[in-house]
């Protein structure tokens, strides 16, 4: 499944709309996924870590918002 190793954020189910000169038509269901990218992790975890245990520098798919904050520094 794809799922953030840090978020835990995944895959949802969506319906998808065409535009019919006044009207909407429904679309059939699609499945959206988050935007997963591999990454390493730092030496220690964010404050919204959901995950089980935490290795620094082992690789893991994540989420980009994650990886945005993931090495902000105050």
């Amino acid at each position: 499944m794809r799922k953030c190793a840090i978020c835990g954020k995944k895959s949802i189910w969506g319906r998808r709309y065409k535009k019919l000169i006044s009207k909407y038509n429904p679309m059939k269901m699609e499945k959206k996924y988050p935007n997963l990218q591999w990454v390493r992790l730092p030496a220690r975890p964010p404050k919204f870590y959901k995950g089980k245990s935490w290795q620094p520098g082992k690789r893991v798919l994540a989420c980009t918002s994650c990886i945005k904050t993931l090495y902000k520094v105050k």
